[in-house]
């Protein structure tokens, strides 16, 4: 994430550009009526912000606003860019690991909406390594977003344009039916995932766009 643009940009710059960003917005509930932080891949500038901004961001505007209620994540990874939007492996850990305790047990779910076939390989054999406490189990892969509102109260979530733009091109091109597909999901033999070694091994590390 250390980049010269996050270098000439203080930590408090770094924070008042993710808010400005609106990359993390606490809105509406799911189903089960838990609270729902959206999460927009998109938005991140992985170029301009330093983990430890994104860090304290965290701990100062999100965090405490899910210590005291059940919530779920929808992480939309529409138009995610390894070379713009990917804070890389490292620094995933790192903010996964500032995450107090209590917000940890509070989440319950990640829709994780749009993913590509690098995203679903990478987390199916790294995601328990990278994800303590159990968070790999409660990823649930969301195709398309007609899917999402099976699951998420559809009147009390925005979500972007280009979020749509996506669905509808998926519906005019079927070969892009794959694309995140709930029926692609990796098969499971006894509890670990079946990849292809040298599939995974081209895949890199530091992003999984």
């Amino acid at each position: 994430m250390d980049s010269p643009v996050a270098a000439s940009l203080s930590d408090s710059q770094q924070r008042r550009l993710l808010h400005k960003l609106d990359l993390f917005r606490l809105q509406g509930r799911d189903r089960r009526g838990r609270a729902v932080l959206r999460v927009v891949g998109k938005f991140f500038p992985a170029r301009c912000v330093r983990v430890e901004a994104l860090t304290k961001y965290l701990e100062e505007t999100v965090f405490p606003k899910l210590e005291d209620q059940k919530f779920a994540v929808v992480y939309v990874h529409t138009g995610v860019r390894r070379s713009e939007n990917c804070p890389g492996i490292s620094a995933l850990r790192s903010v996964y690991g500032a995450i107090p305790a209590g917000v940890k047990r509070n989440l319950e779910a990640v829709y994780f909406v749009h993913p590509g076939l690098q995203a679903r390989l990478f987390l199916a054999t790294f995601g328990r390594l990278l994800f303590a406490g159990g968070l790999y189990e409660k990823i649930k892969y969301v195709s398309r977003v007609e899917f999402l509102w099976e699951e998420v109260r559809r009147k009390e979530l925005e979500l972007p344009e280009f979020v749509y733009e996506l669905d509808d091109e998926m519906e005019r091109r079927p070969v892009m039916a794959g694309y995140g597909s709930e029926s692609d999901h990796l098969r499971i033999h006894h509890g670990a995932p079946f990849v292809d070694p040298a599939a995974v091994s081209s895949y890199s590390m530091r992003c999984i766009a």
